[in-house]
């Protein structure tokens, strides 16, 4: 099973906003990345996602789960845009901070860390436990 990020600012589509929208989920709209958009393809039903929250808070909030396989985007006006549902499943404990994470010798090869701008990431095993460890929840 793959594990992944996905990110967005708090102000725009908060972790709050995900638990609202159920057991359903909601459509993962909006990302205009290509190399974001190829994680997107490869995401599956039943893998689980870290939700991060940028630029506010800047710390991993939640495990959710993705529930749908990538269709096109229907926010996209052209283009080869996609969109899994998405939806929440626990919220961390205790939130995971970027500034954490940077210091942490576990997740300092995380794409996070190292490329905090790309918006749907992949994380490996041993980051999903030791996040999850940190986050108070069990992996």
């Amino acid at each position: 099973m793959a594990y992944w990020l996905v990110k967005s600012e708090p102000d725009v589509f908060s972790w709050d906003d995900l638990v609202k929208a159920g057991k359903k989920g909601t459509a993962w709209t909006g990302v205009r990345n290509h190399g974001a958009k190829l994680h997107l393809m490869a995401m599956k039903p039943g893998e689980k996602v870290f939700y991060y929250h940028s630029n506010a808070d800047k710390a991993v909030v939640g495990i959710g789960e993705v529930v749908k396989a990538a269709y096109p985007d229907p926010t996209a006006e052209s283009g080869p845009w996609v969109s899994p549902d998405i939806r929440a499943v626990e919220p961390l404990k205790k939130p995971v901070g970027l500034a954490d994470a940077k210091v942490d010798p576990v997740l300092k090869g995380m794409v996070l860390v190292n490329n905090s701008r790309l918006s749907v990431q992949p994380v490996t095993d041993a980051e999903w436990k030791h996040i999850c460890k940190l986050g108070g929840v069990k992996a």
